[in-house]
């Protein structure tokens, strides 16, 4: 019995080989997700090749501690933004052996959200070592949280699979 539906966890498992086959590492750094994507890559046997390490920050501190978020930025932005997850993704290379970052942040509901930033928004960025952040926004509306927070897993390896086209 798998822990991810199928088609989740064969797009992880054809990310890690490709990831494999061009000897690169990755680092997740995640809020709203609280280590899904992180738990989905190491669901696959032999990620331990590719994953390196992954970061849960779910609160500002985790986020500033863990992956060296600059407060002002989190200040003047919030949380869920576009900076911030960019931030997110680049502290997450700063502080790993990764070639490649992932971050997320969002709101999953069903209480956080306001007219600003609703439930359903969830922001997430890659970086690649040496190269410029991707970033996505996402308004996936209140569909519910565990849906929220599956189809940020699924849109983070799709932008993962991005910075592999970037070498």
């Amino acid at each position: 019995m798998r822990l991810f539906p199928g088609e989740l966890y064969a797009a992880a498992e054809a990310l890690l080989r490709d990831f494999g086959e061009l000897d690169l590492r990755l680092a997740t750094v995640e809020s709203c997700t609280g280590g899904l994507l992180t738990g989905l890559l190491t669901e696959v046997p032999g990620s331990s090749r590719v994953v390196d390490r992954g970061f849960v920050t779910y609160s500002n501190e985790a986020k500033i501690d863990l992956v060296g978020v600059d407060p002002v930025v989190l200040m003047a932005h919030g949380a869920v933004s576009r900076q911030v997850a960019i931030a997110m993704a680049q502290g997450a290379l700063d502080h790993s052996e990764a070639d490649v970052a992932i971050a997320i942040t969002g709101v999953a509901g069903p209480d956080g959200g306001s007219d600003a930033k609703p439930v359903g928004l969830v922001h997430l960025a890659a970086v690649r070592r040496g190269g410029e952040a991707q970033a996505i926004e996402q308004r996936y509306g209140p569909i519910g949280r565990q849906a929220i927070r599956l189809a940020a897993v699924t849109d983070a390896l799709q932008l993962m699979r991005t910075q592999l086209q970037s070498s």
